[in-house]
């Protein structure tokens, strides 16, 4: 087995087609676009078809990393999707990309942390290639949720949307690729942002669906508290461990929940806003797809280049926080 430097090698994103506008909004439930502008800094977000699945946006995301990583699915040895929304409970929606990819090589898994999923999905596929065993990892970020969003419920409805953010991991030059990881939880505060209905504590029946407990119940300034502090605190522990400063950090990625939790994190950081990628003005909240998509979108722009050190960090449901710091190599 080898200690080997792991890295990102190719990332792709996909959102769906139809945008849905605050102005939109404003006929469908009491709020108005001030409102959700100057509270969450969302102006619109992606709504997937109705026969769109998870698998379906993954699927697009993924060809994508694979083009932008010169490899064919053949070349995977896992395949991992962080995912609140799957297809189905199983078959995994892992197993569905990757027989609808032909990575007819590679083992296939979802993984649940909400909002930290990709970070949590990260830092469980860069073991596989650092130890040896592996030596590409397809980790994707998916997220249906227009499907699981109460459209009656003002104060959910206006912060989420559909997407999906892949990333290939591979080997990399020694001194590049992940740094350090942060994975943390905190289940006494699961009430907070849940799903209540539809799993073995509470299955599908009459009631549940006619109460809505198939949909996203949040206490929204809770979660705004434990957010603000967990993505300074998650932001500045990953950095100590890879024996940096926040004055070393050229790139915040953060989870795309709130431009006010986002300028917090910022201003602790001590970063310009130049150096933080946002685009949550456009997706809004996609859970665990954000972070991958804001990504991708900030290296198809080259914004960021080979040897910036990039700082990725999230916050969710669980309740849950992950942050990762690597030296980025890109391209082999």
């Amino acid at each position: 087995m080898g200690n080997y430097s792991v890295g990102i090698i190719g990332t792709g994103a996909y959102v769906p087609e139809k945008v849905l506008t605050n102005f939109d909004l404003e006929k469908m439930v009491e709020t108005s676009d001030e409102w959700i502008s100057t509270r969450t800094g969302i102006k619109e977000r992606r709504i997937a078809a109705k026969e769109q699945a998870s698998s379906d946006l993954a699927y697009e995301a993924a060809k994508k990393a694979l083009e932008s990583a010169n490899l064919s699915a053949e070349d995977l040895d896992l395949i991992i999707v962080a995912t609140v929304t799957p297809d189905s409970a199983f078959p995994s929606t892992a197993n569905i990309l990757q027989d609808r990819l032909g990575a007819s090589r590679a083992a296939a898994f979802d993984l649940a942390a909400a909002c930290s999923g990709f970070l949590y999905a990260l830092a469980t596929g860069a073991q596989f290639i650092q130890n040896g065993t592996y030596q590409h990892v397809l980790v994707i970020g998916v997220e249906v949720l227009s499907k699981i969003t109460d459209w009656k419920d003002r104060n959910t409805c206006v912060l989420f949307g559909d997407g999906a953010g892949a990333a290939v991991l591979g080997r990399v030059e020694e001194g590049y690729g992940f740094l350090s990881f942060e994975l943390g939880s905190d289940g006494s505060g699961g009430n907070l942002l849940k799903l209540p209905a539809g799993g073995s504590r509470m299955p599908a029946s009459c009631e549940t669906v006619e109460q809505g407990l198939h949909f996203i119940q949040m206490s929204g300034s809770e979660v705004f508290k434990f957010a603000v502090k967990t993505m300074e605190q998650a932001s500045l522990n990953v950095i100590e461990k890879a024996g940096m400063t926040k004055e070393e950090v050229d790139f915040l990625v953060p989870h795309q929940a709130n431009l006010r939790i986002i300028n917090f994190a910022r201003e602790r950081l001590g970063l310009d806003e130049s150096k933080v990628v946002v685009n949550l003005d456009r997706y809004g909240n996609m859970s665990s797809a954000s972070i991958p998509v804001a990504l991708d979108e900030a290296i198809r722009e080259q914004r960021i280049k080979k040897g910036d050190h990039v700082l990725l960090v999230g916050f969710g449901a669980g309740l849950t926080w992950g942050a990762a710091l690597l030296k980025w190599y890109g391209q082999e």
